[in-house]
Order: C-alpha cells, then structure tokens, then sequence
C-alpha cells in the first residue's frame, strides 16, 4: 500500500486522511498542505498521512476481487498505524475513508484515535447514491489527455460543488495513469475489478451492512466531527441528525452548495478541517 506524507517525518502528531471508493490519497494535496502551513505557524509539529487504499493510485491490485472490502482496508490501515507510531493520530475520512475510520477506531483502544472527522458518510448510506455509484465504477475507458479525463470526471462529479478549472484539473491529475507502456493515452487509475462486490449489493444486505456500522459508531467515544454536502445524496439529512444525537455525538458542519462529497480544497472547507484538529 503507497501512501504520500507532508510535513516533518518524525512528528509525533499524526493526521491519517483517506480517501473515497474511487478517489485517490493525492486528493488532499491542498488540505494536507493547509493543515502543514497552520501547524507550523502554530509551533505544533505535524505530519499528514494520505494513502491509496488498495487498488487505488499507486497500490497494488488485488488478485481476489472480492477481498476489496472495508475488512480488508481497515486491516492494511491498522498495520500503517502500526508503523507510525504516532502518540498523537487524528483521522480524516471522505466517505469510504469514513467507514474504514469508522471499523479502525471502534477496533482499537478508546484514545488511540484522538479525534474523528466523517467527510460526508455516516452508517445509513442512501440506497439510491449506491445506484449512481454503480452506474460509472468500473467503467473506466481510456481518454486522450488530461483535460479530456476531467471532463469526463467532472460529468460524474459535479456534484462535488463549485471548483474553478485549475482546481478540478489538480485533482484529476492523479486520477489517471498511461493506459500501458509508453502510450500517451490515460486510463483510470483505480482497479476496475472494484465493481465486483460493490455490483452484488442488494438492499438487503445494505441494511445489514448498514446495522453493523450503527453498532460501529454508536461505541465510539472520541470527539467527532461530521462534514455535510448540504445537497448530498449519499448522507441525508436525517441520518446526519441521528449523528449529533447518539454514539460520539458528532458535531455537525454543512456546505451549502455542494453534494457527496466536499472536496476539502475550499477555504471553509479546510478552515473546518483546520480549526477541529488544530487546537
């Protein structure tokens, strides 16, 4: 498993970012950057840690396709904690990200994990934004440039919110890959065999899975703060509610504007980051 650290190597504060079912550790570029500059201006010494969770970016694939489930990443996650040695470990976690912190902090022991933030996931996830996931993973194709891979993420995408081109075109530079040796054509980065599982989902073994991590978070005891696209389709209103009332009692924070899920390149978006794990 690749990961990418910012800041100094030897901090004992240690912030683990990871990323959604698709997406890549290079999305928090800008957040791992801010978080980086505020620590330092502060002081505090800090590393931020974003991996590939396996299958993704510069990872390995898996020969077993149906090994990519959130028992297997949150194990790989546990042997990388391991090997931080951080006395002081947050995590971050962007929807998928989110489950696997979910599972990895309920595992280990109450004050391992020093402070939570869920970016747009809880444990009841919408049926439907399961049916538009499915509807693109694994369908990669190929594309001519980088530009005409953005555009064809942005397509899938938009519901991220408001981005400027630079922005969005940052954060698909790391979504593809040559297609094979030597081409200048690009292909997704990400293992189209992740569509395996995610395809034999039905909504009753959603329910179940969805039954399992309310038992997830309602151990939780850490403080935990809960990032909402105001319009998304995957965390609803509701479920975010029930968030702020049971289990760790999450703080909740949402984005008008934006959809599943934020990016965390915005200004108040990062500030949010910022201000819960910077203290």
């Amino acid at each position: 498993m690749a990961y990418w650290s910012w800041g100094e190597a030897g901090a004992d504060h240690v912030v683990l970012c990871v990323h959604g079912l698709t997406r890549q550790g290079r999305d928090f570029d800008v957040l791992a950057q801010a978080l980086c500059e505020r620590g330092a201006r502060a002081g505090q010494r800090l590393r931020v840690v974003c991996p590939d969770v396996v299958g993704r970016g510069d990872s390995d694939w898996l020969a077993d396709p149906m090994a990519y489930q959130v028992s297997t990443y949150a194990a790989d996650m546990l042997t990388l904690i391991g090997q931080l040695q951080a006395s002081r470990l947050d995590w971050l976690g962007t929807s998928m990200g989110g489950l696997i912190g979910m599972a990895v902090c309920a595992y280990l022991e109450p004050g391992q994990v020093r402070r939570l933030v869920l970016n747009d996931v809880g444990p009841s996830i919408e049926w439907q934004a399961l049916q538009r996931i499915g509807r693109y993973l694994g369908r990669s194709g190929e594309f001519e440039s980088l530009q005409q891979a953005a555009d064809a993420l942005w397509a899938i995408a938009s519901s991220f919110g408001p981005h400027t081109p630079a922005q969005w075109l940052a954060l698909s530079r790391h979504m593809v890959k040559p297609a094979a040796q030597g081409s200048h054509r690009l292909r997704l980065h990400y293992d189209p065999a992740l569509a395996v599982p995610f395809r034999l989902v039905t909504p009753e073994t959603a329910a179940q899975g969805e039954a399992l991590m309310w038992q997830l978070y309602d151990r939780l005891s850490l403080p935990t703060l809960l990032l909402r696209g105001a319009d998304s389709d995957l965390l609803s209103s509701p479920t975010a509610l029930a968030m702020t009332q049971r289990g760790p009692l999450a703080c909740l924070r949402e984005f008008a504007g934006v959809g599943h899920a934020p990016t965390l390149v915005a200004n108040d978006q990062v500030q949010a980051v910022a201000d819960f794990l910077l203290d």
